[in-house]
């Protein structure tokens, strides 16, 4: 907020009363013996005296570079204003030069406050010339830090509004500021905090908006053209038709005050002004729908973890504060994205090779992949056949009939599908939960040999509606296999089958609430209150080992990670690494790991997982035909995993591990999951197995540890 409408009387006694002080101050800084006759001088003084000489320097907004895991490849970039300090070193010394002669001929002679200058200005100022306002380089300097520090509304007025007050308090803190700073240390600073227009604030966003160069390369017409921008950043932007005109002219006032001050010769001035610059006027992206690598779909990544970021308690007392943190504090963050995996989970998200039919980008139907690494947590990947683009006007309407008339989550979308959050749920993952049983049974005692009289139809104590097609003698609930398969089988074989007449009675043996307890502590979390409400009391929840509730690709990706982990839960991170401003990290992206399941529980639910896939668990027990049989030699490396269906294949989900990664991958309708189109195991299975192949390709192979004998065999 700035006054306007003063009166010339009160203009002149401003200046009257900067040039007193200002003739005080320098006598002070120049002879501090000096007296200083007269009641005026004296009177003013002693307020001078009184004045502050200390404030506080807050670093002014920093733009934050996300990057991903190789700490090369920039992701994307965060900010409110776009700067980056850099010292001075890393300048042209033509740039130094150049802002010197623009803003303060006379830096290197006066010591804060220019008393010559003043004394112009006023004299100008009385005899009608353009009004001058006599502040030295330093004082400007004094003046954006007031601005940037200030707390409240009225210390933002008091920082910015022309006052005769705020010119003798930035006077004060000049003189106090060249005390205690170099002039080179005053010149950097200056260099760093000033706005140039385009969106550009600091001398590194300005070389590389106006040139895309670092600073230090700038040549003596870019620096010139530069250094007049700071006057009027908004009016001289030569990236504009109005503006670069006059940025022309600015630019030849500073080459002819080079010239004066002795930098450069005439001849110089003259070939410089005569340059045709080429401004490329580039306002930096900003943000995730403005990723620098949309080639390998990295928005939904770059989204995860700025949600992420905005839960950290470490960067905020809440997610306004965190948020401002994130894109003021000039952070280098890390990211866990592997480019190699990242790469190939895009790849297949788009086109599935040998599915016999491909979901595509515009397509309902999503293909959602997230890839996790074991033991530590890291999201290496995260994809799905969507631009990640708030920009929804070529959306077509959502498919969801509760919405009808609303427009769609395809092509364009920034809801969370493949993390979950309050727009989405999850959507059921279905057998991919059989899991759970098997850990909570080895837990409870029971082997891999344990085998159940599998029956076509088995008549469970869960209660159940009556009107419901799985309930039978009245109110039970009855599953069904999905085949005619019955007799005596064990784990090895009922998982590899996915046999749901021997999990659901594995379930009621071992109790219902132990097995949602073991999701839990893998870390399936219940984001519906109606998944929460049966999670509570999950005693009678007989239908949960068949995958009714909700769930993400990322949850269930770290769920049998935790698994490979040798039954080490890592909440799922999307950082490897975050250095604040002055480069020293932080520890709030540290992988977040511990013990949830006994290391032999796990070993023995992942041999038993080695079944579904077409590979051989380490006692050769595995039947043939699993459900997804050909992906062992897709990947070509020992691996792990399960399919999964919804009644009526509303969804179809797959997951898949290695060692040294699990990926899982869900196909639905995310706008409406309850769907009547029937989903595709090829097209995710071989999404879900490519994307592994592809994100471990040149990694050697690691066999998974066996089981005791007595984990599997019992005894």
């Amino acid at each position: 907020m700035r006054l306007r409408g003063r009166g010339v009387l009160s203009a002149v006694s401003s200046l009257l009363l900067c040039g007193l002080l200002a003739g005080v101050v320098l006598a002070a800084a120049t002879f501090p013996a000096l007296a200083v006759s007269g009641l005026a001088a004296k009177t003013g003084a002693d307020h001078f005296e009184r004045l502050p000489t200390t404030f506080d320097v807050l670093p002014a907004p920093q733009i934050s570079y996300i990057y991903a895991s190789d700490g090369q490849t920039l992701l994307a970039m965060m900010y409110d204003e776009n700067r980056r300090d850099v010292p001075i070193t890393d300048v042209a010394p033509v740039m130094a030069q150049a802002i010197v002669a623009a803003e303060d001929t006379r830096f290197y002679q006066h010591h804060g406050v220019d008393a010559k200058g003043v004394a112009r200005a006023f004299v100008n100022n009385q005899n009608g010339g353009d009004q001058q306002g006599a502040s030295t380089l330093t004082m400007q300097y004094v003046r954006q830090v007031s601005a940037y520090t200030a707390r409240t509304p009225r210390e933002v007025v008091e920082a910015t509004d022309k006052t005769p007050a705020r010119k003798v308090r930035e006077m004060k803190l000049a003189v106090a500021l060249e005390k205690k700073l170099s002039k080179e240390q005053i010149l950097e600073r200056y260099l760093n905090i000033s706005s140039y227009g385009h969106g550009a604030y600091g001398i590194f966003a300005a070389s590389h908006v106006y040139f895309n160069k670092d600073p230090k390369d700038l040549t003596l017409p870019e620096a010139a053209l530069i250094a007049g921008l700071v006057k009027a950043p908004t009016t001289n932007d030569p990236a504009t038709a109005d503006g670069l005109p006059r940025a022309l002219e600015r630019q030849k006032y500073v080459l002819d005050q080079m010239v004066t001050m002795g930098h450069i010769t005439r001849q110089q001035a003259d070939e410089a002004a005569a340059t045709e610059l080429t401004i490329v006027g580039r306002r930096t992206p900003e943000g995730c729908e403005a990723v620098q690598r949309p080639d390998l779909g990295a928005g939904f990544m770059c989204d995860y973890l700025r949600r992420w970021w905005l839960e950290q308690p470490a960067f905020g007392a809440d997610a306004y504060e965190r948020q401002n943190k994130l894109r003021s504090g000039g952070y280098t963050i890390v990211s866990s994205m592997s480019v190699q995996a990242q790469a190939a989970a895009f790849k297949y998200a788009q086109n599935q090779p040998g599915a016999g039919s491909s979901v595509k980008i515009g397509d309902a139907d999503a293909v959602m992949l997230a890839a996790v690494e074991p033991g530590t947590g890291r999201v290496q990947a995260l994809a799905t056949n969507r631009n990640f683009s708030n920009d929804q006007t070529r959306n077509g309407p959502s498919t969801n009939p509760a919405k009808k008339g609303q427009k769609g989550n395809y092509p364009n979308t920034t809801v969370p599908l493949i993390t979950g959050g309050s727009e989405i749920a999850g959507y059921q993952a279905g057998s991919s939960f059989k899991v759970f049983s098997a850990v909570a049974a080895l837990e409870a005692g029971l082997p891999l040999s344990h085998t159940e009289n599998v029956q076509k139809q088995f008549v469970s104590d869960y209660p159940v509606d009556p009107g419901s097609p799985t309930a039978c003698n009245g109110a039970h609930y009855c599953p069904k296999n999905s085949g005619d398969q019955a007799g005596d089988f064990n784990m090895w074989q009922s998982f590899g089958m996915s046999l749901n007449t021997y999990f659901v009675p594995l379930q009621q043996k071992v109790g219902a609430e132990k097995v949602v307890d073991v999701a839990q502590r893998l870390g399936i979390r219940f984001r519906s209150s109606h998944d929460a409400e049966l999670a509570a009391d999950a005693h009678q929840w007989g239908a949960f080992t068949l995958g009714v509730s909700d769930t993400t690709p990322l949850d269930l990706a770290n769920a049998y990670a935790t698994l490979a982990a040798d039954g080490k839960f890592c909440a799922p991170t999307p950082i490897v690494e975050i250095r604040d401003y002055t480069g020293n990290t932080i520890d709030a992206g540290s992988p977040q790991c511990k013990q949830v399941v006994d290391p032999d529980v796990a070993r023995a639910a992942v041999d038993m997982a080695r079944c579904p896939v077409g590979d051989q668990s380490a006692f050769n027990a595995c039947p043939a035909g699993g459900t997804a049989a050909g992906v062992r030699g897709q990947v070509d490396r020992p691996v792990a995993g399960k399919t999964g269906t919804t009644d009526s294949e509303k969804s179809a989900t797959f997951v898949v591990m290695a060692k040294q990664l699990a990926v899982a991958g869900i196909v639905t309708d995310p706008d409406n999951p309850q769907t009547d189109k029937t989903m595709s195991h090829p097209v995710i299975n071989n999404a879900v197995a490519y994307t592994l192949k592809g994100a471990l390709a040149g990694v050697p192979a690691v066999n998974f540890t066996a089981p005791s004998h007595a984990r599997a065999f019992g005894g």
